[in-house]
């Protein structure tokens, strides 16, 4: 070995660390095996697990069992309880624990996948935490301390909070902003500790670690000696650090070659090769060791779809090893197979003080100039609103599967085959969370899974709530056939006013309810479908209850009957009006209004014109319109669009050249309906608005209902190359500055910042749920059920990227399908609210939540085909509301199914046992209850305030509760055992009453919550 190319950077550390004894190392370099295995990206699961997993885990397993010294670490659960489940022999099972147990084998992020942070919900990243999570702790006894997110585009704030919660110690993280990560590295500020909520503070910081600029493939690109000619070798062969310690090759789809033989194999270390590989790989080490305060090296050995021949890996790997520490004592410099707890153990031992980052995202991601990662914030729209829909399905179901099990005698249903329905859902929802599903960043067929998997799963869950619903509502309603019953269930912890809408074959029908009152209703003829008619029907709905209605046809005719019917909405239609280009407007204006707003549609164009907010008596200007992107579709001429990044050719152009409008007018509703022509002589509408003002009670009740306009957009199909947004301009002095959220937890401020180059496209950001845009007399909130890109523009503007086709002759997008030439049509969902800012900081959150998880309608036919006596509603069963304070959400009410004790002692005495731990039931008593304080410390004067809650009263509808105890995030920690490590700042700043420490866990029924608190419990009931 020749260490004289790397001598400058021996004498630079060797300023930096002092060489003490010859034996103690100068650098310790933690190399650190891992696979990144995307659960669904470019091929699906199954091909994956047939090309490839399956061939990690069980090479993987047999090589550390052969050489005590190797380490690696496992990352995706999805992937590894499949072959768990599937594949592995008990041979190999035994193997596992074994190596488990001695900590070669580690279990790091520990979810279902690596889920993305842009435009991923906080419910449904703790979701799948807790379901890779509880596996591994019922499996194992393991609780993983160490976070991976190496690969997600951009890190949100929310997840080092969700992470400390969940009783990590360090949180890693790659894919953040060229030139900041730069500047951190030449600053040595790659490593600090993450505050990520302001309220919270020190109080669930946590490390964290950014990768440099090699990311998580080490040892990737060149650098200084990075290039170096193979002495002994073919003349001219060169080795390059991209792909220099690949020794498998890359993998071969749809299964392994069967002559062994792989794409890219490395060439393997010998006598002649070892000096190169070994240049390489101190020249890396040594460079990036002075981007770090500690004398150890985090060295990711890995990449894509690595180590399916983990032989081949570690026994050339071995030799280059061998060969550096052969030398220590001469250039200080040692290397070890390690984990990632072996690497931060030894940084936390060195007790340095470290600088703090506040609550600031890392969002957006540019990974250069002309790639700004901003376009997949709306890519494959279709699926995140599937997606979400799923989740909102899912929280339902689990909390009307927990009172049935909780409440009923289980006639109808068997609370195996029910928990079974509720796992397929979540194991879906879970998946699609995957940074490279619900970004919409994958290949055609893998999309095609994650939809076929959540829809399969929704229609088990679908089936489970109508088996439940089953004894609450009649078997049939006499000898007349034709109606409907309805059941509706509230699945928030509050008392719900809302309007739900069923659509029906007939106008005149006749609706009561349980008790045989009639319901306010209003039927109209629907927006989409000509034959049918849109049924309004006011509701109020207590926490996690129903309500049950009876809907039929009229036998006669409204007017010749005293019978209650639903008033018939009239229509007003307006026509063609053109695109006007400069013209004055505002002329003719017509009011349609509720109780808190009247909207001014301008009959001269035919837009929203303006909106008055009677609370606060202002008037703002408010229009909107379909605008578009226009982007290249060649490569070789410039920047271009696709499913990550967005690049538009120039500012947005009118999408549209005329409008018709219809205002459909109601006692309970008035719906606006905009229809937008991309062409004056179109048939059809390329977009649409359909938007609704309400009409509820004037209490606190209807408070929501009133303080909202309703809004569904349609979108679609767009032409090719074509970004299509909806801008809403108003005449609020912004200033240019948005507010968006981190994961529907917690609000940016996102100033419009210059750019010399990109400057559209870098000020853009992820809209999970909400975002806004404010003066001091006034904001006006966007909420949404899904996510999307959002931006400000222009002052007094707020713009929603709603869909995209593209379409481009990229070689690498053409050959793995990961184009997005989307010709579907989208219809989000939003609600506009505007008002003073005292009165919208106190309405979005719940909001939101109401948009998110809406009523859920079950619908079953009358007829006399269905066996069983004539039910009455009346008789149902009692239900009693679950009802919590209004700054307090239930976040999840569940019966997960573990079989686990709560005890961590007695829990790994029945692991030890062995196939005791198989004879264990789920325990269908212990609910999963978790609830968060919704407001930030300082956001409202009263509901800011910590809230006391007593658990026993708020459940007993439930059933008497046995005991209660507070866990860590997903549930696996007592969180009286918790320890998480600390780690000293710079900054002496804490949360709340100057301590680190969270809220004491509760030593009875009573627990108060803080602002932006997320606690989670185990509730013991008693046996029926």
């Amino acid at each position: 070995m020749e260490p004289w190319g790397w001598l400058p950077l021996l004498l630079w550390l060797g300023l930096m660390w002092p060489l003490g004894a010859l034996s103690e190392p100068r650098l310790r370099v933690f190399v650190v095996p891992h696979s990144h295995m995307d659960v669904g990206w470019l091929h699906t699961i199954q091909e994956s697990m047939q090309a490839y997993v399956t061939n990690v885990y069980n090479s993987v397993v047999e090589e550390l069992t052969l050489e005590k010294k190797r380490r690696f670490i496992i990352v995706e659960q999805e992937y590894f309880r499949l072959w768990w489940d599937g594949v592995a022999s008990d041979k190999q099972k035994g193997q596992v624990r074994q190596l488990v147990a001695t900590g070669r084998l580690e279990f790091v992020l520990g979810g279902q996948v690596m889920h993305d942070e842009a435009v991923t919900h906080i419910d449904d990243q703790i979701l799948q935490l807790t379901e890779g999570h509880g596996f591994l702790y019922e499996t194992f006894g393991v609780r993983p301390q160490f976070s991976w997110q190496v690969d997600p585009f951009g890190a949100s704030s929310t997840t080092p909070t969700l992470f400390a919660l969940a009783g990590f110690n360090a949180h890693v993280i790659s894919r953040i902003d060229y030139n900041l990560k730069e500047a951190m590295q030449d600053n040595r500020q790659l490593q600090f500790v993450w505050r990520g909520s302001r309220s919270l503070s020190a109080q669930q910081e946590i490390f964290t670690h950014v990768l440099d600029q090699f990311g998580y493939c080490s040892p990737p690109g060149l650098l200084g000696l990075g290039l170096l000619p193979f002495s002994g070798l073919v003349p001219n062969t060169r080795l390059s650090l991209s792909e220099g310690f690949y020794w498998d090759g890359d993998p071969v789809f749809p299964g392994p070659p069967t002559n062994g033989l792989y794409p890219s194999m490395e060439i393997p270390v010998t006598e002649d090769t070892i000096p190169s590989f070994t240049n390489l790989l101190l020249n890396n080490v040594l460079a990036r060791a002075t981007w770090f305060r500690t004398p150890h090296v985090l060295w990711p050995w890995g990449c894509d779809r690595q180590f399916f021949n983990a032989s081949l890996q570690f026994t050339n790997m071995d030799r280059v090893m061998e060969e550096v520490n052969k030398f220590t004592e001469k250039h200080g410099i040692s290397m070890e197979y390690a984990t990632l707890g072996n690497y931060f153990r030894a940084v936390h031992a060195h007790q340095l003080s470290w600088k703090v980052r506040d609550h600031r995202d890392f969002l957006p991601y540019s990974s250069e100039i002309f790639h700004a990662w901003t376009g997949f914030y709306a890519s494959r729209s279709g699926l995140k609103g599937l997606a979400r829909r799923a989740s909102a399905l899912l929280y339902a179901g689990e909390s009307m599967f927990t009172r049935y099990v909780l409440l009923a005698p289980h006639r109808f249903l068997d609370p195996a085959w029910g928990l079974q329905q509720l796992q397929q859902l979540r194991w879906a929802v879970s998946e699609v969370q995957h940074h490279d599903a619900i970004t919409g960043t994958h290949a055609g067929k893998v999309g095609d899974m994650f939809v076929e998997h959540l829809s399969t799963g929704m229609q088990g869950v679908h089936k489970l709530m109508a088996s439940i619903t089953q004894d609450r509502s009649p078997a049939n309603s006499g000898p007349e056939p034709g109606g409907h019953f309805a059941v509706v269930y509230n699945p928030l912890a509050w008392t719900v006013t809302t309007i739900i809408t069923l659509t029906v074959d007939f106008p005149n029908v006749s609706i009561t309810d349980e008790s045989g009152r009639p319901v306010p209703a209003q039927v109209q003829s629907s927006k989409e479908m000509p034959s049918a008619y849109d049924l309004r029907m006011l509701t109020t709905i207590p926490g996690l209850s129903y309500r049950h209605y009876s809907i039929q046809p009229s036998r006669i005719s409204q007017e010749a009957t005293e019978e209650t019917a639903p008033f018939v909405a009239s229509t007003q239609h307006f026509g063609h009006r053109l695109r006007r280009r400069g013209r004055q407007v505002g002329y003719h204006l017509v009011p349609v209004e509720n109780d808190c707003y009247t909207v001014f549609l301008d009959t001269d164009t035919n837009l929203m014109h303006s909106i008055l907010e009677r609370r606060s008596n202002r008037t703002v200007r408010v229009t909107q319109s379909f605008m578009e992107y226009h982007v290249k579709s060649d490569s070789n001429h410039g920047p271009i669009s696709d499913n990550y990044v967005f690049t538009p050719s120039g500012r947005a152009e009118p999408a549209w050249e005329a409008v018709r409008m219809e205002i459909v007018e109601g006692p309970l509703v008035t719906e606006i309906r905009q229809y937008f022509y991309r062409e004056v002589n179109d048939s059809e509408p390329t977009f649409a608005i359909y938007s609704w003002l309400a009409r509820g009670p004037q209490s606190s009740d209807g408070e929501l209902l009133c303080h909202r306009i309703e809004q569904e957009y349609r979108v679609g199909p767009l032409e090719l190359n074509r970004e299509a947004i909806l801008r809403t301009s108003t005449d609020l002095n912004t200033g240019q500055v948005l507010h968006s959220d981190n994961n529907g937890y917690q609000m940016q401020r996102r100033p419009y910042r210059q750019n010399m180059w990109n400057t559209i496209a870098r000020n853009y950001y992820p809209m999970v749920q909400l975002a806004s845009i404010e003066d001091l007399p006034s904001r006006l909130v966007l909420l949404s059920e899904q996510a999307h890109g959002v931006s400000s523009q222009g002052n007094g503007q707020v713009e929603v990227m709603l869909h995209r086709r593209l379409w481009n002759n990229d070689g690498w997008a053409l050959d793995n399908n990961v184009t997005l030439n989307d010709s579907s049509v989208v219809h989000p969902v939003f609600w506009l609210l505007l008002g003073p800012r005292t009165l919208t900081s106190g309405l979005r959150q719940r909001s939101g939540l109401a948009l998110q998880h809406r009523p859920v309608v079950m619908l079953r036919e009358m007829n006399g085909e269905v066996g069983g006596p004539t039910v009455h509603l009346s008789s149902r069963p009692r239900q009693e509301a679950v009802t919590l304070p209004p700054s307090v959400h239930l976040q999840i009410l569940s019966i997960p199914g573990w079989k686990y004790s709560s005890n961590h002692t007695k829990h790994l005495q029945t692991l030890q046992k062995g196939e005791a731990g198989h004879e264990a039931k789920a325990d269908l008593r212990r609910v999963l209850l978790r609830l968060q304080h919704l407001h930030e410390v300082d956001q409202d004067p009263v509901l800011s305030r910590p809230v006391t809650v007593n658990l026993q009263s708020v459940l007993r509808g439930l059933g008497s509760v046995v005991s209660v105890e507070e866990r860590s995030l997903t549930g696996t920690w007592d969180v009286s055992e918790l320890r998480r490590w600390t780690w000293s700042t710079r900054d002496s700043h804490h949360h709340r009453g100057n301590s680190s420490r969270p809220s004491p866990p509760p030593r009875g029924p009573e627990v108060t919550i803080y602002p932006k608190e997320i606690r989670t419990f185990f509730i013991h009931f008693q046996e029926q």
